[in-house]
């Protein structure tokens, strides 16, 4: 499986409240996961970090609230509050697990000193491309029902796979995630998805029938 956890538990009591405990993982691939790392590490120059910087910015949390207030402002606009009610729930609720499984692991980066390296916090899971996975991959959801050609589902499906796997890559690159910190965070980002998806069906089922006009995103995708 690639990452696997086990069952020894350790207290840090400077990050976790004292009654709660951090979970210790083995992971496999440590190996590749620093000979990666390093690799890039070794190779970064200040115009790569640049360029790497101006990648990550899609995944950072200042550029997905301002996406997601014009969205919720956009979706408030048309009453479309079941589709309002997904798109909290799916990207700022799946990042809120995502820094939860953070403390819960406590993984260190790759490196925390550097002349390019001003990380803090923990790596596993990589919050930028958790975030970013959960971002667009959303957006992807609402529009996809709306696309009528071929051309264009493609296109969106493309686009979103294209930014998530940028953003995966500055993190490794830019030596603030391993590889499996950003393995881990695209995969949980789709299963967070698909748990919207699936339980919003039947608990909205009566509300979006009832109550929501016939353009809303989350009635087409039914």
């Amino acid at each position: 499986m690639g990452i696997r956890f086990t069952g020894l538990l350790v207290t840090n009591a400077l990050i976790l409240p004292p009654n709660c405990v951090a979970l210790a993982m083995v992971n496999p691939l440590t190996g590749p996961d620093h000979e990666v790392a390093g690799w890039f590490h070794a190779h970064l120059t200040r115009t790569f970090v640049s360029v790497l910087r101006a990648f990550t910015e899609f995944g950072s949390g200042e550029w997905i609230g301002v996406v997601l207030f014009f969205v919720a402002l956009y979706f408030v606009w048309k009453k479309w509050w079941p589709s309002l009610v997904t798109l909290i729930v799916a990207v700022p609720g799946g990042m809120l697990l995502n820094e939860w499984m953070k403390v819960l692991v406590h993984r260190h980066r790759p490196f925390v000193d550097g002349p390019f390296v001003d990380w803090s916090g923990y790596s596993f899971a990589s919050g930028h491309t958790i975030g970013a996975t959960l971002l667009y991959g959303q957006l992807l959801l609402f529009v996809l029902p709306a696309l009528k050609t071929r051309h264009w589902r493609l296109l969106s499906v493309f686009s979103a796979l294209f930014l998530v796997l940028l953003v995966g890559f500055s993190r490794v690159a830019l030596g603030a995630h391993f590889l499996t910190d950003v393995l881990a965070a695209i995969i949980f980002g789709i299963v967070w998805l698909m748990l919207c998806m699936v339980l919003r069906k039947p608990l909205w089922r009566r509300a979006v029938a009832s109550a929501i006009p016939a353009g809303d995103p989350v009635e087409l995708s039914r």
